[in-house]
């Protein structure tokens, strides 16, 4: 469960204000535990994706290319130089920029008099300030994040009241419309390798040879099983005297073989792109085992003389482009690119038993090595008298907590009955995405009691190591209060919590989901005290 209210904290917003919620926010937060002798660190997981471009990056240094980050944003000349009379159709599929244009702010007297309902003490160096706020503003010398400090401190009054100026007294800041830019976002890395190319080639020897794994944009309609918006791209350019077609497929090879791909074919384009020379682009698909198909995934050629001399450049360029994603697609065998790249967002949550079963915990523990020997005394004292009839009492544990004398007993004052309940050495257990609290011994009827014991994935959790952890925590907890006793007794588990059990709230999603259950109930009858004296 989550320890913030949104439907709380959102109703407030709507009845109190945005700014007056915002100031008291930072008190919604619960407090931080302390983090005494934690020194375990739990290693993260990797994007398959980014594994993916590691180990590209890595291909692509070993066969002696340098990798360079190429321009994101590029001006749709770029693209009229490199296709010629084909770019009105490439630009089809790019995005254009746009930006929202700096206002030319008047400061009149309905204006001011605007501010000063709103409290704000008007004078005549104010009104100068204020308008050089404004002028400064229009001409890009302060910055968007700094007008709010910028308008407080020219009129005298908080960010708060500011902001309420803002808003309130000019609306040409909130009916600004967007104005489209001539700058694009590229849609595929070759536009930018043009402008790194005619930089590079004045200052560098040939060969060059030089590569970039990094995002393209594309206009796509939708967003469906084999289309993003946003992709990735394996390119390299290699630029020297004299270069064959064929050494496309070479590079294309060399990166892919080390992938585990073995099947290969390559295919010369019937219609070539305009940046590449007629006859010299071609494809490349590897073969899908799963679906018996030659999927494509590498597209190479020989950049066409026309668009080199856009750039003043005098030799012949291969570029060699892999769609990673693809790639990834048929190395993790998944149908679906939406689910391989946004698996938060689209893909199933799946879990075995042995993930349930580790997402599974106490949910308090004791601090202390004293408490640590509480639970390890109860444990004991329990097992050995687990039989013993009521009422009874054994003490198991003496000593000092904190600097207080404490004595720790377990028992039960009921009559005719055991120190422990019928459940209070059941174990939870996670069959078939169910949690199920069962006894590990003795006949049982039931097919799913039964079934678990063989086949299911054991936490190490008894009902009885959940409460001895729970007591000997809280007995920590009311020695530091002041208190001079303590008493728990736990009579029916209900569920988990019932025996100090933690369900991962992902757990519980996905066991709901799936219709299965949390079942953890049972007899308990076990009591804990503890007489805490000076």
């Amino acid at each position: 469960m989550g320890l913030l209210d949104p439907k709380k904290i959102l109703k407030r917003v709507e009845k109190e204000g945005f700014e007056k919620v915002w100031r008291e926010s930072a008190n919604m937060f619960p407090k931080p535990i302390e983090r005494k002798n934690e020194t375990t660190v739990t290693k993260g997981v990797s994007h398959p994706l980014y594994d993916l471009i590691q180990k590209l990056r890595t291909a692509f240094i070993n066969l002696g290319f340098n990798e360079v980050f190429n321009p994101v944003i590029l001006d749709e000349t770029e693209i009229f130089k490199q296709y010629g009379p084909e770019a009105p159709i490439i630009l089809d599929r790019c995005y254009y920029l746009a930006t929202l244009p700096r206002p030319d702010i008047g400061l009149g007297r309905d204006k001011i008099e605007k501010m000063k309902k709103l409290g704000v003490e008007i004078t005549e160096a104010k009104v100068l300030s204020l308008q050089k706020v404004f002028r400064d503003y229009k001409k890009g010398k302060i910055d968007s994040d700094d007008l709010v400090e910028k308008i407080a401190d020219s009129i005298g009054v908080s960010d708060t009241l500011a902001m309420r100026v803002i808003s309130e007294v000019f609306p040409e800041f909130t009916s600004l419309l967007p104005v489209a830019s001539k700058l694009t976002l590229r849609s595929h890395i070759t536009t930018a390798w043009f402008l790194t190319l005619q930089a590079l080639r004045p200052v560098s020897d040939l060969p060059l040879k030089l590569f970039s794994v990094d995002i393209r944009f594309r206009r796509e309609q939708r967003e469906d099983p084999t289309h993003l918006r946003v992709h990735h791209s394996a390119s390299c350019v290699v630029m020297k005297e004299t270069i064959d077609v064929g050494e496309g497929e070479e590079i294309s090879r060399s990166l892919l073989e080390p992938l585990g791909f073995n099947q290969f074919k390559f295919v010369q384009k019937k219609v070539t792109s305009k940046y590449y020379a007629p006859g010299m682009e071609y494809e490349g698909f590897v073969f899908n085992p799963s679906s018996k198909n030659w999927i494509e995934v590498v597209d190479y050629g020989i950049y066409s003389p026309i668009a080199l001399a856009k750039y003043d450049l005098d030799c012949p360029v291969l570029n060699v482009g892999i769609g990673v994603e693809r790639v990834a697609m048929l190395l993790y065998n998944e149908t679906d690119i939406r689910r391989l790249v946004y698996p938060q967002f689209f893909a199933e949550l799946r879990l075995s038993d042995q993930e349930i079963a580790q997402l599974i915990s106490l949910e308090s523990k004791p601090k202390t090595e004293e408490g640590k020997k509480i639970i390890e005394n109860l444990l004991n004292v329990a097992l050995a008298n687990a039989e013993a009839h009521s009422p009874c009492e054994f003490l198991v544990y003496e000593g000092k907590i904190f600097d207080k004398h404490v004595k720790v007993y377990l028992y039960e004052n009921e009559e005719n009955a055991k120190l422990l309940g019928a459940a209070a050495l059941n174990q939870i257990v996670v069959y078939d995405g169910n949690v199920l609290g069962i006894p590990m011994k003795g006949k049982y009827n039931i097919e799913l009691v039964k079934t678990a014991r063989e086949k299911g994935i054991s936490t190490g959790i008894r009902y009885i190591d959940g409460i001895a952890a729970k007591a000997a925590s809280e007995i920590e907890e009311a020695v530091t209060k002041g208190q001079k006793s303590f008493n728990m007794w736990v009579r029916m588990a209900k569920r988990p919590s019932d025996i100090n059990v933690k369900v991962s709230d992902k757990a519980r999603r996905y066991i709901m989901n799936q219709k299965k259950k949390i079942e953890t109930t049972g007899p308990v009858f076990v009591g804990v005290r503890a007489e805490i004296m000076d």
